[in-house]
């Protein structure tokens, strides 16, 4: 599985030229006008894994093939999109199919940049966005809680939406509901509001470090541990350096990783997800899958028969594969183990499945 990420914002907050920097790309027109971005653009990015190439040259493997994240360049929204404002019904459409949302929001000065606003503000800025997508949720719900369309929602989903309902009707927080309805339910649900959430803070260069008053004053107010603090401008700078320029420049400026990382790692551990292994001669590869993912379902992500026909799964962990040098020695020294329908695999496995054609 791959999952999405959508970047949204009010215009000119650098969704566009961070969009580019993440995926490396120049897909997305950046233009100090709003609505630049009208429709999506969509860009894929290999993720990151040092243990990838530590397996490969075990098993000399032909070929390394990372999994794969998307990110989705959102067109910019105002006050007034769950009405139709700007290009709202269209932004909000998209977001609708993202598994996660990257709230990106205005943390720096500039007379260069238009803002829609009159100055610089990041908490109203994100109340802006997350009021509007509530607006469109209530629009949503109230339409669904109709008498005519009641008959096509399931009993579980209108006890959802009326709960939705009665928490923005009081002004509480929908996240209740993740304490009485499991993730795959609630996701059916197409509630803009619940969607996992990263908050990014776009600063200049001189902040990129240690942040600035307008970082602080958001992350005083929401959850630091879902705040990322990048420069989109200095993620541009380091995709046009080579490994040993971009280390060079990253130390100098003191980054530690680049924001494609962060929103990697943020974007996993929000989605709560893992990742296993496939190993041998002709090639090495991940996979992404859910937290306490069940072998069968694990074998399915490579392929519907491998899910269908499981016998057992070859298991060694990332750890003891490295140990042993491959499959032969990790059998030899007991390290692999015969997992069956049940086991939930870890992340970091490596495994070899076995399955009834």
């Amino acid at each position: 599985m791959s999952f999405k990420c959508g970047i949204v914002g009010l215009p000119n907050v650098g969704k566009s030229t961070l969009f580019n920097a993440l995926t490396n790309s120049n897909k997305a027109q950046a233009a100090n006008f709003p609505f630049c971005t009208i429709d999506p653009n969509i860009g894929v990015v290999s993720v990151p894994d040092n243990r990838l190439e530590n397996l490969g040259k075990i098993s000399k493997s032909k070929k390394i093939i990372n999994t794969t994240i998307s990110f989705v360049d959102i067109a910019g929204l105002v006050k007034g999109a769950s009405k139709g404002e700007g290009l709202g019904n269209k932004f909000l459409s998209h977001i609708r199919e993202v598994d996660a949302i990257i709230h990106l929001i205005r943390c720096f000065d500039s007379d260069d940049i238009q803002n829609v606003n009159p100055n610089v503000d990041p908490i109203r800025d994100l109340e802006i966005i997350e009021t509007e997508m509530m607006l469109a949720d209530l629009e949503s719900i109230q339409k669904r809680l109709e008498k005519n369309n009641k008959k096509n929602v399931s009993e579980e989903q209108l006890e959802i939406l009326k709960i939705a309902l009665d928490c923005i009707n009081s002004n509480k927080d929908l996240s209740v509901l993740k304490t009485q309805f499991n993730k795959k339910i609630l996701n059916q649900s197409g509630l803009l509001s619940l969607k996992p959430k990263i908050y990014v803070c776009n600063v200049d260069e001189q902040s990129v470090k240690n942040g600035n008053d307008y970082t602080r004053s958001f992350i005083e107010k929401y959850d630091i541990s879902n705040t990322l603090i990048i420069s989109a401008d200095i993620e541009n700078q380091i995709n046009e350096l080579n490994n040993s320029e971009r280390k060079n420049y990253m130390d100098m400026i003191g980054l530690k990783e680049t924001g494609l990382n962060m929103l990697i790692q943020q974007g996993y551990k929000i989605l709560e997800l893992d990742t296993f292994f496939t190993s041998g001669p002709e090639e090495t590869r991940a996979w992404t899958i859910q937290k306490n993912c069940l072998a069968p379902k694990a074998a399915g992500e490579i392929h519907t028969d491998f899910e269908k026909g499981f016998i057992r799964a070859e298991t060694v962990s990332y750890e003891d594969f490295i140990a042993n040098e491959g499959w032969n020695n990790s059998k030899i020294n007991g390290k692999m183990r015969l997992e069956g329908k049940e086991y939930i695999v870890k992340d970091g496995d490596v495994l070899n499945f076995r399955f009834n054609t």
